[in-house]
């Protein structure tokens, strides 16, 4: 675990110098529009993410990606968010617990012809029969269509199996709203250190997260949903990646962060059923950071 998830962010400002506060402030506001800090890394190379790229644009708008898929891209914005990492076609590129494959859909594809897509998901020997469904269903996806997929590499990622790529293999490793589960368990610092391990010098860790209330004490375990950018940070350079960028990119000011059943209460989830159905409707997805790390060079 790391300190921080005990402390609340003003209580560390108070004791911080002028010049450190102004810079930590500047850091870490949760509503602050685009902010490039260095220029970003992608494929060893410095680079500044394109303007535009048609592969992706295809791959986003497939007909294959159906209605349900394609109607979380108003909250998930995968285009922008993706192009703000700093993706190209011809990566390698991990995603961390990919799930069901939503933005596997998207990035195997993309990705298929000139790069490669890595799946770090569950443990294959889980006792979880809910997860152990969905590995299933998610190597079923790749191995009944190759020509759409291409060559997909699934690999495992849990408190004991780390190994989620060869030692710095990848220029990209991106996670999309999973930090508060490993929080759940424990073992926050041995995947981001998986990562950090999975990345050639130079490479780009991405991370989309829902976000907690800056002001609000941290739960260790993260069991809302919501983590805190300054604790999601600090794990980052806890294993040594540099933030070199922030986008407002997946915010939703309606968010309050507060709710009874945390994230979940939220859609897609709509934990309460239909109690006050309409009024989280309204609110729409949780609000999130995008933050953009580089695995620094030697």
């Amino acid at each position: 675990m790391f300190p921080f998830h005990c402390r609340r962010a003003a209580d560390a400002r108070a004791f911080l110098p002028l010049p450190a506060l102004v810079f930590m402030l500047v850091l870490t506001t949760p509503h602050a529009p685009v902010t490039a800090l260095a220029e970003t890394r992608g494929s060893g190379a410095m680079h500044k993410p394109a303007q535009r790229d048609a592969g992706l644009e295809r791959a986003i708008a497939a007909p294959y990606r159906g209605a349900k898929a394609r109607a979380r891209d108003k909250y998930r914005h995968p285009y922008r968010t993706l192009l703000f990492f700093g993706i190209e076609p011809a990566m390698t590129v991990v995603e961390i617990w990919p799930g069901g494959g939503w933005y596997s859909d998207i990035l195997a594809p993309y990705l298929k012809e000139r790069g490669s897509y890595i799946g770090a998901s569950w443990a294959r020997d889980t006792k979880n029969a809910r997860i152990q469904a969905a590995l299933k269903r998610y190597r079923a996806k790749f191995a009944g269509n190759p020509a759409r997929y291409g060559k997909v590499v699934i690999t495992e990622l849990s408190r004991s199996k780390v190994d989620i790529a060869p030692a710095e293999s990848a220029d990209m490793v991106l996670t999309f709203r999973n930090v508060h589960n490993w929080m759940k368990f424990g073992f926050e610092d041995k995947v981001f250190e998986a990562m950090h391990r999975a990345l050639k010098p130079g490479g780009i860790l991405g991370i989309v997260e829902h976000r907690n209330d800056p002001e609000e004490f941290q739960d260790p375990q993260g069991l809302s949903g919501y983590v805190t950018e300054e604790a999601v940070i600090e794990m980052a350079k806890e294993a040594g990646f540099e933030l070199v960028a922030r986008s407002e990119i997946n915010a939703n000011p309606k968010d309050g962060h507060d709710h009874p059943k945390g994230v979940w209460t939220l859609p897609p989830s709509l934990r309460l059923g239909k109690k006050d159905r309409d009024k989280y409707l309204a609110i729409g997805e949780s609000d999130r950071m995008t933050l953009k790390f580089v695995k620094k060079a030697r």
